[in-house]
């Protein structure tokens, strides 16, 4: 079942023509790739399913809604999260509490509650505090846990960016660009992260360069060139679609 329907979708900046018609689906429980060269229109894609733009042309459904033209944060609360090609920590705030603001979404009690440390506004800060650390732990930063998201490398502070979009528990995770700047080691842990994401229930879509990591992760991957969708496919029938070899890998060895 498509748990996110992208529908014709248009984008044009100053005349420039972003994305031209740009359709199809990502299903519940799949990881989906979106590749394509530099421009291709996958960054402004991304841009437009979180709210950050909104089409010129075309339709976004989520879970059968509407969601383009809605506010970014209602659509983050709707359950799409996403980590950005630069993260986004609060790099002078430790590793745990930068899980703990990701948390947001579920506040229930009201600040007066909270400052007067009631019954129910104690629960929830303690439901809080053991959500983070469960993400943690998932995340394999426990040990990181009280470390400045400055200090962290640079692969770490994408494991925690992470970390920051589970704590608001999306059930569709946008990433982009996970493993840019990884080496072969943290690219290889970071794949089996995101296949582990993927079994506790979050679908995933993913724009990478990597073709490596896209090509081993993937169920399916769509191909953007120029703003227009090229092919889609599995991983094998990309690799060795003519099109998509002429047009983006080259003579690359996947």
């Amino acid at each position: 079942m498509a748990l996110l329907e992208i529908r014709n979708i248009t984008k044009i900046f100053g005349g420039l023509i972003a994305l031209r018609d740009v359709s199809f689906d990502v299903n519940s429980s799949e990881i989906v790739g979106l590749i394509g060269p530099n421009g291709a229109g996958k960054s402004t894609l991304f841009n437009i399913i979180s709210g950050f733009h909104h089409p010129d042309k075309g339709r976004i459904l989520y879970k059968d809604v509407q969601i383009n033209g809605l506010e970014i944060d209602r659509i983050a609360r709707m359950g799409i999260g996403r980590i950005f090609q630069e993260p986004t920590l609060f790099m002078q705030e430790t590793v745990f509490e930068n899980v703990i603001s990701g948390l947001h979404r579920h506040y229930q009690e009201a600040a007066w509650k909270a400052l007067l440390h009631t019954p129910g506004a104690n629960r929830e800060e303690n439901n809080k505090r053991d959500k983070a650390l469960g993400i943690l732990e998932f995340m394999e930063l426990s040990s990181l846990k009280d470390e400045l998201a400055a200090n962290l490398p640079h692969g770490w502070q994408r494991v925690l960016a992470i970390a920051i979009a589970l704590a608001s528990e999306p059930d569709l995770l946008l990433l982009d660009e996970p493993v840019t700047g990884m080496n072969p080691s943290e690219t290889a842990s970071m794949i089996e992260k995101i296949r582990q994401i993927r079994e506790r229930g979050v679908t995933v879509l993913i724009v990478e360069h990597d073709m490596r990591a896209v090509m081993s992760l993937c169920d399916r991957i769509i191909v953007l060139n120029l703003g227009v969708k090229l092919v889609e496919g599995t991983p094998d029938k990309i690799k060795n679609d003519e099109r998509v070899i002429e047009a983006y890998l080259g003579k690359q060895v996947l």
